[in-house]
């Protein structure tokens, strides 16, 4: 349903991104569409783009603060031991690798919800086998010094971080975890742990007082504190407690989505932003609307509420995919993902918006934000310098 972009296909690790996009448009760009503006990019897609999105993503650093490498369809198959000829769900296909270099981000942090020590430390070693396996193509973002290297270099970068602190039995493995590569780890995922609530999780008490030390664990070595899943007293007290800037990767805005527990209250955005903090917006469709139509434009409405409410300095984007989308993952797979979550959730007949559901999907949001009026240092702030910059400030340790 959804296709690679051909164009790259030759194209060596070592080249820059500049040389590796100007490669891929070097046919579109001489054969514009007629006194149109736009440019058929991608050999086989239908879509086009303007000159100044193409631009726009060329020079820009973008991160998805959420955002696998590997395609999820094999991550869950593999999971599910229903196809045994799926040895590893991680492993990134020389045809997958040509839809992560289409599709115009520098930056994934691929962070998946586990449960404990063992899983978390098989988690790590598969991470860091990335850049072992294919340094030719893959960079582990250790520090910020790396996202510059990784543009220079024209590598895929990618930040390793888990989607629970479940793994933290005691402060001292913060820093082991820290040691083996780990630089973000949210506090819960959707239910309770000893740390605090999560988001689906019947009473919130708040962070415990084990919590605590976790993060002041973090913050004393450099580790982000992510609160996406958490329950609202869980998320007021990472930002009351944490003395580094806790980052929500990826979550929407509970105004906008019918209050879905997931998604996060005016009160948690603004205190987001007191933190000098940056909130990353997800395409997950029932995180971006509670009703149909769902379309890309629903979504951009949740990067103008928090660009309106406390500034474009903190909003980014953290899309919770892979390349392609929820919706192609395998029919089997796909409804035991659905099962898998609390019924508050609300899953529809869809998980991804229209719109912002293939490879290319950040070329369209650019193009949205040229429409919704933001100026071109903004939309660079929001594909990436935003995150760029509280990460520095929470590495610098």
């Amino acid at each position: 349903m959804k296709q690679d972009d051909q164009t790259r296909a030759g194209a060596a690790g070592g080249a820059t991104r500049r040389r590796l996009l100007k490669a891929g448009l070097a046919t579109a760009v001489a054969a514009p569409f007629v006194n149109s503006g736009q440019f058929k990019v991608f050999a086989q897609s239908e879509r086009t783009y303007s000159a100044r999105t193409l631009a726009l993503v060329e020079r820009s650093l973008v991160i998805d603060m959420l955002s696998l490498l590997a395609d999820l369809g094999d991550m869950l198959e593999a999971g599910y031991s229903e196809r045994p000829s799926v040895e590893d769900g991680y492993a990134v296909t020389d045809a997958h690798l040509e839809k992560l270099r289409a599709s115009g981000i520098n930056v994934f942090h691929p962070a998946v919800g586990l449960g404990g020590r063992d899983s978390a430390l098989t988690f790590m070693a598969r991470m860091n086998a990335y850049a072992a396996e294919r340094p030719d193509v893959f960079r582990r973002i250790d520090a910020v010094s790396d996202f510059d290297r990784i543009m220079e270099e024209g590598r895929i970068g990618y930040i390793v971080g888990i989607q629970n602190a479940h793994h933290f039995n005691a402060p001292d493995d913060v820093n082991e975890f820290y040691n083996l590569g780990q630089r973000v780890s949210q506090l819960t995922y959707n239910s309770q742990n000893r740390i605090g609530s999560g988001a689906t999780e019947r009473v919130d008490g708040g962070v415990s007082r084990f919590g605590v030390a976790i993060i002041e664990r973090m913050n004393e070595v450099g580790m982000a504190v992510d609160v996406s899943h958490c329950g609202d007293r869980t998320t007021l007290d990472a930002f009351e407690i944490s003395d580094a800037p806790a980052l929500i990767t990826h979550s929407n805005v509970r105004a906008l989505a019918g209050g879905h527990p997931r998604a996060k209250s005016d009160e948690a955005i603004r205190a987001m932003a007191r933190a000098g903090s940056v909130m990353g917006i997800t395409g997950v469709r029932n995180f971006v609307r509670d009703r149909e139509p769902t379309t890309i434009e629903h979504l951009l409405d949740h990067f103008d509420y928090v660009a309106n409410l406390v500034g474009v300095e903190h909003v980014g984007v953290g899309s919770d995919m892979d390349a392609d989308g929820y919706d192609d993952v395998p029919s089997a797979a796909y409804e035991r993902l659905r099962r898998g979550y609390d019924d508050s959730y609300a899953f529809r007949g869809q998980i991804d918006t229209d719109g912002f559901d293939h490879p290319r999907k950040i070329f369209d949001l650019t193009e949205g934000l040229i429409r919704r009026g933001y100026s071109d240092a903004d939309i660079e702030l929001v594909l990436g310098g935003n995150f760029k910059r509280v990460l520095g400030e929470i590495w610098r340790a």
